[in-house]
C-alpha cells in the first residue's frame, strides 16, 4: 500500500499492519487538518477493496463514504449507514465505510453510530477520520483502532512549496513553511497572490499596536473579519465548481456550501492569530539574537528595527493574548468581533510604553 504522505510513518506503520494481518472493525485516523488524513483513509479503503481508481472516483459498490453536510453530522445520515451496514459486499470481500468529519456528528448521530461499532457484521470496516478528539464520545473512541496524524515537518513543507512554486527563494519557502505550522493544505493557500496579499495587511495590523499609535482596534478587527470573509467566499466557490454535477438536493447542497463557507472564515481568523502570536515571539526571539529561529524569516529587516530589547517583555505578553484568543475561539462560540476588538485593544495595551515615533 502506498500512502500519498509519507511523513506519517506511526500512521502508515499502524495502517500497513492492519492490511498484513487482517483489519479492526473499525478505525479513528485523528489529527489537525491538512496533514494528510483523507488521503490516508481513501488509500487504506482502496487497498482494502483491491480498486484505487474506483475508490478515488467515490464510484465503488462497496465503500460508502459520508460526509457532513451542514454543521454537523445528524443521526438520519448515520441512519442511512446502519441501513447500508447490513448489505453484504456486492464485489469484494469486505465493505468499507468512511466517516469524514467524525468531529461533527452530533450526540444522537453518535449514540446511533456507537450500535454499529459495538456489533458490526463480520465483512465490514469502519474509518472515522476526525481534526478532534474532544467532541467524540470516549465510548466511540475506545471501540476504534487509534491511528493518530502529526503535523508535516518543515523540512517536508519546504519540499511541497518547492515542488508548487519553484520560483520562490529559499528565505521566501522556509517562512512559508513556518506560517503554515506543519499543514499543507494551508501551504498550499499561501501560495495564492490573493492570500498573500491578505498576509501582508495582517503583518502590517501585527505592527499596529506599536507602530501606529492611532491604530483603532475595532479597524484592526475589521480588517482580520474582512480577510476572513474574503478567504470563505473563495473556499464556497471551490466548492460549488467541485460539486458541479453531483446530485444533491438544493438544500443539501446549500448546506455543504454553507458548511464550506463558515468552516474556511473560521480557519482564516485562527490561522490570522497564530501569526500575529508567532509575528510578537518572533519579536523576542531576534531581539535575543536568535534570528535564525524566526519565524517571518522573509521579513527579517523588519523585525531588526522593532525588535528592541525595552520591546520584547513587552512582546512576549501580547503573543499570549493572541494565543489566549486563539483558544477562546477555538473552543467557545465567542463573537469574532467582539473577541477581535477586545484582543487589539489588550495589544495596544501591552505595548503602550513602547511606540515607535
Amino acid at each position: 500500500m502506498t500512502f500519498e504522505l509519507p511523513e506519517q510513518p506511526e500512521a502508515r506503520r499502524l495502517l500497513a499492519a492492519a492490511l498484513a494481518e487482517g483489519p479492526a472493525h473499525a478505525y479513528l485516523l485523528h489529527g489537525p487538518p491538512g496533514v494528510g488524513k483523507r488521503a490516508a483513509a481513501r488509500s487504506f479503503a482502496a487497498a482494502l477493496l483491491g480498486d484505487e481508481r474506483r475508490v478515488e472516483a467515490g464510484t465503488h459498490p462497496d465503500l460508502f463514504l459520508l460526509e457532513a453536510l451542514g454543521e454537523m453530522i445528524r443521526i438520519d445520515e448515520v441512519r442511512a449507514l446502519h441501513r447500508d451496514l447490513h448489505m453484504r459486499p456486492f464485489e469484494a470481500e469486505r465493505r468499507v465505510y468512511v466517516i469524514a468529519d467524525a468531529h461533527l456528528l452530533n450526540e444522537d448521530a453518535a449514540d446511533a453510530l456507537l450500535k454499529d461499532l459495538e456489533e458490526p457484521p463480520q465483512y465490514a470496516v469502519i474509518v472515522l477520520v476526525a481534526d478532534q478528539l474532544g467532541p467524540l464520545p470516549p465510548t466511540i473512541r475506545s471501540r476504534c483502532q487509534h491511528v493518530p496524524f502529526r503535523r508535516i515537518p518543515e523540512r517536508a513543507v519546504r519540499e511541497f512549496l518547492a515542488e508548487r512554486a519553484p520560483g520562490l527563494s529559499e528565505t521566501e519557502a522556509r517562512a512559508l513553511a513556518r506560517v503554515a505550522g506543519g499543514r499543507l493544505d494551508r501551504a498550499e493557500r499561501l501560495l495564492d497572490p490573493e492570500v498573500r496579499a491578505r498576509r501582508d495587511e495582517l503583518l502590517r495590523v501585527a505592527r499596529a499596536p506599536y507602530a501606529e499609535p492611532e491604530l483603532d482596534p475595532a479597524d484592526a478587527a475589521a480588517l482580520l473579519l474582512e480577510a476572513a470573509r474574503a478567504a470563505g467566499e473563495a473556499a464556497k466557490d471551490r466548492a460549488e465548481a467541485e460539486l458541479e454535477g453531483v446530485e444533491l438536493t438544493t438544500r443539501d447542497l446549500e448546506q455543504r456550501l454553507r458548511r464550506v463557507q463558515r468552516g474556511a472564515e473560521r480557519e482564516e481568523l485562527l490561522a490570522a492569530l497564530e501569526e500575529l502570536a508567532s509575528w510578537y515571539r518572533d519579536l523576542v526571539v531576534v531581539a535575543a539574537g536568535a534570528e535564525r529561529a524566526a519565524v517571518h524569516a522573509d521579513r527579517i529587516d523588519e523585525l531588526r528595527e522593532d525588535a528592541t530589547r525595552e520591546r520584547a517583555l513587552d512582546a512576549e505578553r501580547a503573543a499570549e493574548h493572541a494565543r489566549s484568543a486563539w483558544r477562546a475561539l477555538e473552543e467557545f462560540n465567542l463573537n469574532p468581533t467582539l473577541a477581535l476588538e477586545a484582543l487589539f485593544i489588550e495589544l495596544k495595551r501591552s505595548f503602550s510604553r513602547a511606540l515607535i515615533v
